[in-house]
């Protein structure tokens, strides 16, 4: 019996990574929203936020996770950031520490700016984690768009943000 109940979890287990690893999340579609929240990371996710943000897609946009010692002429240099943009519509975020604490800090941030509908860019492989940490964190009343931005994972990096997805979520059926 107990044999039969470990057998069945391995299956499940490898078919959820199987579900993981094929069937990443995808690029959202023109879609207007107050803000848009794009915690540091992988590659591409500051450009994409930056590109929707200049396109009209949204009026605001948080970088959350950003390291102490990035200043904010660093950051407008780095992504080539009008100051007239930075000045009114980025906000870069410097309490975070990982993808919990971006949560969190958005968390913090939308309320402050009243914001209700978010569009939240982040590696394909991390949006899962990313968005089921965030919608623990926000209102029920804010409404998020997920917007992957496609990249070409490891296996490695597949294996491990598989892994931390369902901790995550195990944390959050089961708290305390």
């Amino acid at each position: 019996m107990i044999r039969r109940a470990f057998s069945l979890l391995v299956v499940l287990w490898m078919l959820g990574f199987l579900w993981f690893a094929i069937a990443l999340p995808q690029p959202a579609g023109p879609e207007k929203t107050d803000a848009i929240v794009v915690p540091t990371g992988s590659g591409g996710r500051i450009p994409r936020g930056l590109s929707l943000l200049n396109a009209g897609e949204a009026g605001k946009m948080l970088v959350t996770g950003v390291d102490h010692d990035v200043k904010p002429r660093e950051f407008a240099a780095e992504y080539d950031v009008s100051s007239r943009l930075m000045e009114c519509c980025v906000t870069l975020g410097f309490v975070a520490l990982d993808t919990r604490g971006n949560a969190r800090e958005t968390a913090d941030w939308v309320a402050q700016e009243k914001v209700h509908s978010i569009r939240l860019v982040t590696a394909d492989w991390h949006m899962r984690r990313a968005a089921l940490e965030l919608q623990s964190t926000l209102p029920a009343d804010v409404t998020v768009l997920r917007d992957a931005v496609p990249s070409s994972p490891s296996l490695a990096t597949l294996f491990l943000e598989y892994h931390k997805l369902l901790a995550s979520w195990l944390a959050q059926a089961w708290p305390g």
